[in-house]
């Protein structure tokens, strides 16, 4: 065998990996497409896509607002929210090289919960002129800075000498986590019977809430955030191999370790913040595209933020129609659906001799 042929027989399962990841992000990109469209026609009012685009039937004004003014609006804030919270998820992986992590992790999704617990129970206690400035705005206003106000002390206590420990950053966050959880519970103690209801619905998520002025306070948010974790892809394949690997190979380890932080913080506390606490997005999402089409994280960012969309409008339309006229909290449906998912993930990666 010659030279050039052993070095086009090493190359080859590279070709293989990039060619499967370009047709992921082909199918992916259909799939996301076909469920935003079952996402517009599928609902319970019955009103249908097809007769506004003259396609068949007879619109009506009332049909018009279902579709432009409810249903569109739902569905990019689904697109949005599911994108971010997978790429969050993929980052948090690929950052601490562990399967298992998650936004939640470092305490970021208890932070923003505990803004937005803080805003229901305590938001009669603010001036008046705030409360009518924010509007429907306060909850998610706090959400998102109580989610960064978390990602702000653990950046804080891990980084020393201008260098951030991922080991002391996890340990911080699940102590931050905690701390916010058991402050929420005071909050929650403290509820009056309203509040109460107000605080199962918002924890457990939804995109009913969803509007145009939701979506455009959201989108910059969640897109800068995104654009920041899609630049990362080569600085997380070489975080694989350990910092002292990555730092022999050029890639500038604390500069990926500030950007992905500061960019799971945006892309979560925006998440939540628009739609409340939504789980097994971010965990289930970048397992499965492992799976499928490999480790790189160049493509795999791309892949997660069209797969994350998908499955969220998915989980979206069930919770819409399964019980309707009524609806589930799309935070049910993505645990009922993930949790067999990833238990399913983990004994399939488990080494033969684990009992």
């Amino acid at each position: 065998m010659t030279v050039t042929q052993a070095d086009a027989l090493s190359h080859r399962p590279l070709q293989d990996r990039r060619t499967r990841a370009r047709r992921a992000h082909l199918w992916l990109g259909l799939g996301l497409l076909l469920t935003c469209v079952l996402s517009l026609e599928i609902g319970a009012s019955g009103v249908s896509l097809w007769s506004m685009i003259g396609l068949g039937g007879q619109d009506t004004p009332m049909q018009g607002i279902i579709l432009w003014e409810v249903r569109l609006p739902r569905v990019l804030l689904g697109v949005l929210v599911g994108a971010a919270l997978a790429v969050s998820g993929t980052v948090m992986q690929g950052l601490f090289r562990n399967p298992l992590a998650d936004p939640g992790i470092v305490g970021v999704s208890a932070g923003a919960g505990l803004g937005a617990i803080t805003a229901i129970v305590l938001g009669s206690l603010l001036p008046i002129a705030l409360r009518d400035s924010l509007g429907h705005f306060l909850i998610p206003v706090a959400a998102f800075f109580g989610g960064w106000v978390s990602v702000l002390l653990l950046y804080g206590v891990a980084t020393h000498g201008g260098r951030t420990s991922v080991a002391t950053m996890l340990l911080a966050g699940i102590a931050l986590g905690a701390l916010s959880g058991a402050v929420s519970g005071l909050m929650v103690y403290a509820a009056d019977d309203q509040q109460l209801r107000d605080l199962t619905f918002w924890g457990l998520g939804s995109l009913a809430g969803a509007t145009w002025a939701k979506v455009a306070t959201a989108a910059p948010i969640l897109l800068l955030a995104m654009a920041g974790a899609m630049t990362l892809g080569r600085g997380l394949n070489g975080l694989a191999f350990g910092e002292a690997t990555a730092l022999h190979l050029g890639i500038p380890v604390q500069r990926v370790k500030t950007l992905a932080i500061l960019a799971v913080a945006a892309a979560t506390g925006g998440a939540v913040a628009a739609s409340g606490g939504i789980g097994f997005i971010g965990i289930v999402v970048p397992h499965l595209l492992r799976l499928a089409t490999g480790p790189d994280h160049g493509p795999l960012l791309l892949n997660a933020a069209l797969l994350g969309a998908s499955l969220l409008l998915g989980a979206d339309i069930f919770s819409r129609v399964i019980i309707a006229p009524a609806e589930l909290p799309i935070g049910i449906v993505t645990a009922v659906l993930g949790a067999p998912v990833f238990l399913w993930i983990l004994l399939r990666q488990r080494p033969m001799g684990d009992f």
